[in-house]
């Protein structure tokens, strides 16, 4: 008798309930890819309603100045990002860009009228096709 309450406690302490597939099994990095492009080109563009059309009103927007949280804040960073790279007069290169699973990330930099960007660097946490969150950090050097 002994032994089978042993076997018994034995079995109920080591049952694990079955695992449900989590939001990770789900992720369709090809969607994480084609957000992180055409967050890059609408970027480039200065084409705010084009970047705005990646985040939701839940998303985050991380910066070593300040921390933005939803639409109307991401906006206004980026009223003042594209005055700080006007179009026509702003080069930027992207030399790096890695996908993995809803991880976005870029290093770039930039030449600008008043200012080059020696490195920039953005992470991306895309889901369903938005960005939900992103940190930015970069070196500007006054010309």
């Amino acid at each position: 008798m002994k032994i089978y309450l042993s076997l018994l406690l034995l079995s109920i302490l080591s049952y694990s309930p079955p695992r449900h597939e989590t939001n990770e099994g789900k992720i369709d990095e090809a969607s994480t890819k084609k957000v992180l492009e055409h967050h890059w080109t609408a970027f480039q563009a200065n084409d705010l309603e084009g970047t705005m059309a990646d985040y939701t009103e839940e998303s985050v927007l991380i910066t070593p100045d300040q921390t933005y949280r939803g639409l109307s804040e991401i906006r206004q960073n980026f009223i003042k990002a594209f005055q700080a790279f006007p179009k026509d007069k702003a080069t930027l290169k992207l030399n790096k860009s890695v996908v993995n699973k809803d991880v976005g990330y870029i290093l770039w930099e930039a030449n600008t009228p008043t200012f080059n960007l020696t490195y920039a660097t953005d992470t991306f946490i895309i889901h369903d096709g938005k960005i939900v969150r992103q940190t930015y950090a970069g070196v500007a050097a006054p010309k």
